[in-house]
């Protein structure tokens, strides 16, 4: 699911770079990194349980967030939540996509871009 760049930093998937930036500042369960996602994207990215969980699975194989325990001021009720939070590793692979992001905004941004766009089209329906 990721790409390899030249640095060896994988490209992420929009998926897992909202899951990571949702983790960067604390562990956090499941549903947490839903709702967290759901806030930070204005409701445009909608992580369904299968997605979610799958990518958790794939980021750990990757070695980018691990399992861990629930923070002492977590909740405590008769579901069992599993809590996960970012590794180093998915730190660094965190700021490498988003300097590759900005880099690309920094391209569509310039006085010159290399895109055109149409008189009286608009990429939004």
């Amino acid at each position: 699911m990721t790409r390899q760049t030249a640095k060896n930093a994988p490209d992420l998937t929009p998926q897992w770079f909202q899951i990571l930036l949702a983790l960067a500042e604390q562990p956090l369960h499941g549903y947490g990194i839903m709702q967290d996602v759901l806030d930070r994207t204005g409701g445009r990215m909608k992580l369904w349980p299968g997605m979610l969980y799958g990518s958790l699975k794939r980021l750990a194989d990757a070695g980018l967030v691990e399992e861990t325990e629930a923070p002492g001021d977590a909740p405590r009720d008769r579901m069992e939540r599993r809590f996960y939070r970012i590794t180093p590793e998915g730190r660094s692979a965190l700021a490498a996509e988003t300097s590759r992001l900005a880099a690309y905004v920094d391209v569509a941004r310039s006085p010159n871009p290399v895109w055109r766009p149409i008189p009286g089209f608009s990429a939004r329906t």
